[in-house]
């Protein structure tokens, strides 16, 4: 049986559901914008036709149970706003990595608090997951300040890891444990929050 299963979750303000082809437009707001895309695994997007792909092989990704792959959407508006994912699922270990963009326009509303704490919550209760880990360029304090604010700790650090285009850039490496969070990590409300990005 798959580890992970695909998810519909609440918060006060957004609905966490399963990624779907026709939110390409709304992701490629994020992945064509270069200041979003500054510490991201890929260089900006120039067509729609590119998020298209990478969503069907998001999509793709899922049928396994190795990772699963959300839209946050605003319960007032309909609005896709970004995506939360969770990925490179180790079974064996009950470990996985989180993901996570949100379009700029959208930043400093602690709206990606409010969806990754509902979805730690969910990965360690409903998952069973003993550990959740991230990857995040260290130049990225907003990526630090949000994952720390979830109780990640970090862990260490692999230099010139990336090249991203004609940069490298060095990950830092964030670690959370069911046995250390803070419980519950959900909040009604979360407080404005700078934007931040995972490398996914």
């Amino acid at each position: 049986m798959p580890l992970l299963k695909p998810i519909t979750l609440d918060t006060s303000r957004l609905i966490l559901r399963p990624l779907q082809q026709d939110d390409a437009a709304s992701l490629f707001a994020i992945w064509s914008d270069p200041l979003a895309m500054r510490y991201f695994s890929f260089v900006p997007m120039t067509s729609v036709a590119q998020a298209e792909e990478r969503v069907e092989r998001r999509i793709s990704g899922t049928a396994d149970g190795a990772s699963i792959a959300c839209t946050l959407v605003s319960r007032q508006t309909g609005e896709a706003l970004g995506d939360l994912s969770l990925f490179n699922v180790n079974e064996p270990c009950l470990r996985a990595e989180i993901g996570f963009s949100l379009q700029r326009r959208h930043w400093g509303n602690g709206y990606m608090f409010e969806a990754a704490a509902r979805l730690v919550d969910h990965a360690f209760d409903a998952f069973g997951l003993r550990r959740i880990e991230a990857d995040i360029d260290p130049r990225n304090q907003a990526s630090a300040n949000l994952l720390e604010r979830l109780g990640f700790k970090r862990e260490g650090l692999l230099r010139e890891r990336w090249r991203v285009g004609d940069e490298v850039s060095d990950s830092a490496l964030y670690g959370l444990l069911e046995s250390e969070r803070r419980v519950p990590l959900t909040s009604p409300v979360a407080a404005p929050f700078p934007p931040a990005t995972t490398r996914h």
